[in-house]
């Protein structure tokens, strides 16, 4: 028989943060609850906890667990690096599942990921994501097809955004994400501006994260990141994962690549054959209670 949920009137929660993106995780097995909006109210600043998101716990009936990953503005992520990171984290220093040095399989709309922990004293402190082979079929991003009929490559493609136009590539690792490889340093690229130009452009039905790269060296790029739903963020395990992948498709890069970002530093690794693996830290940054107010997240 299937267990009830419940409305409860207030949640226990968890702020976690790997490489400055943050995330509010939090046990949802038992919750009957708009989590969308749950997340436009926690993640608000001032007024909420302030977050780049929520991650849900529930039960997986094809994996140990099931994440679910929703963006500030209440839509719901396929997937997510960090946040996958810091969700493993949660569940593992939580024990809602045992620590298994073979892996935690996670259920995602993104698909199956395993991570693979590295734990001290108990707790989770760093992890690496299998992030799952990348797509580069217009119609895996996906893009709007009558615009471009045939299911190839988006490789350094003009997208054109009105009185300007930028160089694109774009790669589903997940989610979908088109990178702007510059060498226009990456802080004084005009992101708060084109960002959104870019996420909503009609060429994404379903909108897209972006990201602009320099590189540095063979093993080394810089990138700036703005998520879908979430705006400029601090950092992205997808976003840093695309800012790689289509910096070593483009032999820019090795296989083993470093990417700095505003929030710390993420390390991607691929052989342009089979899965990508992030690897990058984990860390609680606090844990509390979240009231809900006149039911306003039921």
């Amino acid at each position: 028989m299937e267990k009830r949920k419940t409305k409860p009137n207030k949640i226990r929660f968890s702020k976690l943060q790997g490489a400055g993106n943050d995330y509010i995780a939090l046990d949802g097995r038992d919750l009957s609850l708009d989590f969308g909006l749950l997340s436009k109210n926690m993640s608000r600043p001032h007024f909420g906890v302030f977050s780049d998101g929520i991650v849900v716990v529930e039960d997986s009936k094809i994996s140990d667990i099931k994440m679910r990953v929703f963006n500030p503005d209440g839509s719901e992520a396929e997937m997510s690096g960090n946040g996958i990171r810091l969700f493993s984290k949660f569940v593992l220093d939580n024990k809602i599942v045992e620590f298994d040095p073979k892996g935690l399989e996670v259920e995602t709309l993104g698909g199956i990921r395993t991570v693979f922990p590295k734990m001290f004293k108990g707790k989770m402190v760093s992890g690496k994501v299998a992030m799952g082979i990348p797509k580069f079929k217009s119609s895996e991003i996906p893009v709007l097809q009558d615009i471009l009929s045939n299911d190839e490559k988006i490789f350094d493609y003009i997208l054109d955004l009105g009185d300007e136009s930028i160089k694109i590539s774009c790669v589903n690792i997940g989610n979908p994400h088109a990178v702007h490889i510059t060498d226009t340093p990456v802080e004084e690229f005009d992101l708060e501006r084109i960002g959104p130009i870019v996420e909503n452009h009609k060429f994404f039905p379903n909108r897209i994260n972006f990201e602009i790269v320099n590189v540095i060296s063979e093993s080394e790029i810089k990138a700036r990141i703005f998520e879908r739903g979430a705006g400029e963020t601090l950092s992205s395990g997808t976003g840093s994962s695309a800012s790689a992948i289509i910096s070593m498709t483009h032999n820019l890069v090795t296989k083993d690549v470093k990417v700095n970002v505003p929030g710390g530093s993420l390390f991607i690794s691929w052989n342009q054959t089979d899965e990508v693996y992030l690897e990058g830290p984990t860390q609680e940054v606090f844990k509390g209670e979240w009231l809900i107010k006149d039911n306003i997240e039921i």
